[in-house]
């Protein structure tokens, strides 16, 4: 069992925040003002806390916040906090322009990631990009006719990755290991496609999933 804190109070940060709990992990949870976190935690009984807090207190984290503020949340938590710890990355670069034609709008270029964005900021930490191309409702146990559907992630450090895929199959899904943080330039788009049925059809129940012979 290990201590995760979670940074993020929106809807996938509380999502992920229960998955954890229920695999048997001691979960916390930060926010920028953790107060408007307290009926979540009367129902949940997963403490909050700033994000310094929490990110000082866990062992890993999950980051799910929006993409415009991740890297001053990464500063928020504290560089010395999130030293040599797992950060499974949830996060997407989406811009503040609405999307065109259901298409979303990213700050990053083709040639780079928010992953590697946030591991530059804080290079002793050991980034996972994952959990960024799927609904908060389809994030834990996902059940689809077709089967279990495909997490694809990456990062850096192997062992790292390692962890996130045991995570993931225990929460239902089937991981796919990408390798290093440069894939991220690849998975992080997924969201744009993911978003394009919602936007279009308001349909936000489906998931990826890679097939193989």
């Amino acid at each position: 069992m290990a201590k995760f804190g979670v940074l993020g109070s929106g809807e996938v940060g509380r999502t992920l925040a229960k998955g954890l709990r229920d695999l048997g992990h001691d979960v916390r949870i930060g926010s920028r003002d953790p107060t408007k976190l307290a009926d979540y935690t009367a129902e949940t009984k997963i403490p909050a806390g700033t994000f310094a807090e929490v990110a000082k207190w866990a062992e890993a984290l999950v980051l799910s916040v929006k993409g415009t503020g991740a890297e001053d949340a990464i500063r928020q938590a504290g560089l010395e906090n999130l030293s040599g710890k797992l950060i499974v990355d949830t996060t997407n670069p989406i811009a503040d322009q609405p999307p065109q034609e259901g298409v979303l709008k990213y700050f990053t270029g083709p040639d780079e990631s928010l992953m590697e964005r946030l591991q530059k900021v804080a290079p002793r930490a050991r980034f996972v990009k994952a959990f960024n191309s799927v609904g908060s409702g389809s994030m834990i146990k996902p059940r689809y006719a077709a089967g279990k559907p495909t997490m694809f992630y990456c990062g850096d450090d192997a062992a790292a990755r390692a962890e996130v895929g045991r995570i993931l199959e225990q929460l239902g899904w089937e991981s796919a290991d990408m390798g290093t943080s440069v894939a991220a330039r690849a998975i992080e788009p997924l969201a744009i496609l993911w978003c394009i049925p919602g936007f279009r059809e308001n349909r936000w129940n489906h998931a990826f999933k890679l097939l193989t012979r």
